[in-house]
C-alpha cells in the first residue's frame, strides 16, 4: 500500500496543508548551491546548520536578510513554495525549498512535514517517520502531521507485520482526529487500522465519518476489502 504521497497530496489540495500569506518576493536560489548530493537530501544530508549555511553561501543569506523582515518569515515563504512544487510534481525542487526553510528556521514544523511528503516516495517509510517525529516535537497537536505519521506507521506495518507498528499507527491516527475531528483522511486511515484489527463495525464507522467530512477521502481499496468482510451497516456502499 504505497499511497502515502497520494494521501498527503490530497490533504494539501483540500486545505490540510498550512496556508501562509502569499507574497511576491524574488530571491535568487541557485540550483547548484552546495553539493548536489547534499542539496537533494533531507536536511542537507544531516549536516550542521553552519555547514548548510556555507553550502548555500553568504550572498544567498544576505539576499534573504534584505528581502524579509526575519529569517523565520523567509522560512515560511520557502515551505509554502515547497508545497506548491509538490502540487506541480517537482519533488526535487520542493525538497530543496523545504531544506532552505529548515536552514532559515529549524523551528518551522512545515519544513519537516514537507520533507516527509517528498521522501514518502522511498521504498520504506522510515525516513518520513523520522522527519515527522521531529516536526511533532515542535507542534505536538498538529493534526495533519499526526495523521501523516499514523499513515506512515500503517504502511510500515503492512511491510513488517509487527504489532508495535500497528499500535503506533492507531495511536497517532486517534490523536490526529482528536486534535481535529474534521481530518477526513485520518478517519479513513483509522478505518484501515480497525479493519486490520478485524473490528469491522468500527472500521465502517470511521469510513463514514471521513466520507461525511470529505467524499474524496474515501479509500476504495478499503471499501472493497471491508465490504467483503461485513456489508455496510448504512447500506451506502455495496
Amino acid at each position: 500500500m504505497k499511497k502515502y504521497l497520494l494521501l498527503l497530496l490530497c490533504g494539501l489540495v483540500l486545505g490540510i496543508a498550512p496556508a501562509h500569506a502569499q507574497r511576491k518576493t524574488k530571491v535568487k536560489v541557485k540550483s547548484g548551491a552546495g553539493s548536489t548530493a547534499n542539496r537533494l537530501q533531507p536536511l542537507f544530508g544531516g549536516v550542521s546548520v553552519e555547514a548548510a549555511q556555507q553550502a548555500v553561501g553568504a550572498a544567498f543569506l544576505a539576499d534573504i536578510d534584505r528581502n524579509f523582515a526575519s529569517r523565520a518569515e523567509a522560512s515560511k515563504f520557502f515551505s509554502t513554495k515547497g508545497y506548491e512544487y509538490i502540487g506541480e510534481n517537482k519533488p526535487d525542487t520542493a525538497l530543496y525549498r523545504f531544506n532552505l526553510a529548515w536552514l532559515l528556521d529549524q523551528k518551522n514544523a512545515d519544513a519537516y512535514r514537507g520533507l516527509a511528503v517528498v521522501v514518502s516516495r522511498n521504498e520504506t517509510p522510515d525516513e518520513s517517520i523520522g522527519l515527522l517525529t521531529q516536526g511533532l516535537t515542535l507542534e505536538p497537536n498538529n493534526s495533519a502531521m499526526l495523521g501523516d505519521l499514523g499513515t506512515s506507521y500503517l504502511i510500515r506495518y503492512q511491510k513488517t507485520a509487527k504489532k508495535k507498528d500497528l499500535e503506533q499507527a492507531q495511536s497517532y491516527l486517534e490523536k490526529a482526529v482528536a486534535a481535529d475531528t474534521a481530518n477526513a483522511f485520518a478517519w479513513q486511515q483509522l478505518g484501515r487500522v480497525h479493519y486490520l484489527r478485524e473490528d469491522y463495525t468500527k472500521a465502517w464507522e470511521a469510513v463514514h465519518k471521513g466520507r461525511n467530512l470529505n467524499v474524496s477521502s474515501l479509500d476504495f481499496d478499503l471499501l472493497s476489502d471491508l465490504s467483503a468482510k461485513l456489508p455496510d451497516p448504512q447500506g451506502m456502499f455495496k
